[in-house]
């Protein structure tokens, strides 16, 4: 079995709340229709990776929405907990209980982000304690820890949507010993500004054909302020 696992975040397409930013700029309905092709898109690069993928879903009484969104090969748990640090610590400590030796968690927020950083994330993990992928907003868009190097405190005591998360949560780590390893910044897609920066980056790439690139231009998101 494979001992290395993702924990990808997953927020069900039929709740309240989705891309809540985006959605004051494009629309509630349209918003919802992006983040599944997100969702999608990330799942198309995350499936060419070595290790068990697994969905947290939220709320937590969504599975069958999910299961017949996502498929019914796939792997799904609920996220549990009051607010984002225990859902996650939550995540991570169901993973290491399971027998996982090392664990990375994602959300759904970077659609073009490539298995590549989640390879090269794990790769790090073997000589470092943790592993964190810095997002531009304060954030972060990655986490991961070993099951002998797990930190249940880096999720206390953090102001989370604030663009202090990721200092406070290095903070934390470095205070306790832990060894860090940082990958490159990404991107994640929450307002329309970010959205437009992502099509023009991929102008020629090949995610210039996902879902979500196809999605956005069919919209001429490209072209309006």
């Amino acid at each position: 079995m494979n001992r290395r696992c993702l924990i990808v975040f997953v927020k069900s397409p039929e709740t309240g709340g989705i891309k809540s930013r985006l959605a004051a700029a494009i629309g509630e309905q349209k918003a919802r229709q992006l983040y599944r092709r997100f969702v999608l898109d990330l799942l198309d690069s995350l499936d060419k990776g070595n290790y068990c993928l697994k969905i947290f879903f939220y709320p937590p009484d969504q599975r069958q929405v999910l299961v017949q969104w996502l498929g019914h090969s796939r792997s799904y748990e609920p996220q549990t907990g009051d607010d984002l640090g225990e859902r996650m610590k939550n995540a991570f400590e169901k993973c290491f209980s399971d027998g996982f030796e090392a664990a990375i968690l994602i959300g759904s927020d970077c659609p073009d982000l490539p298995v590549e950083i989640i390879d090269e994330g794990f790769v790090f993990l073997k000589g470092s304690d943790v592993v964190i992928g810095p997002s531009l907003d304060g954030g972060y868009y990655l986490l991961g820890f070993k099951a002998d190097t797990f930190l249940p405190d880096a999720f206390t005591g953090i102001s989370w949507g604030t663009d202090g998360v990721i200092k406070n949560t290095r903070e934390i780590l470095e205070n306790n010993g832990l060894s860090i390893t940082v990958l490159p910044p990404w991107r994640d897609i929450d307002t329309y500004e970010d959205l437009r920066t992502l099509i023009e980056r991929h102008g020629n790439t090949p995610f210039a054909k996902s879902r979500t690139i196809q999605y956005a231009m069919s919209q001429n998101w490209s072209r309006q302020r």
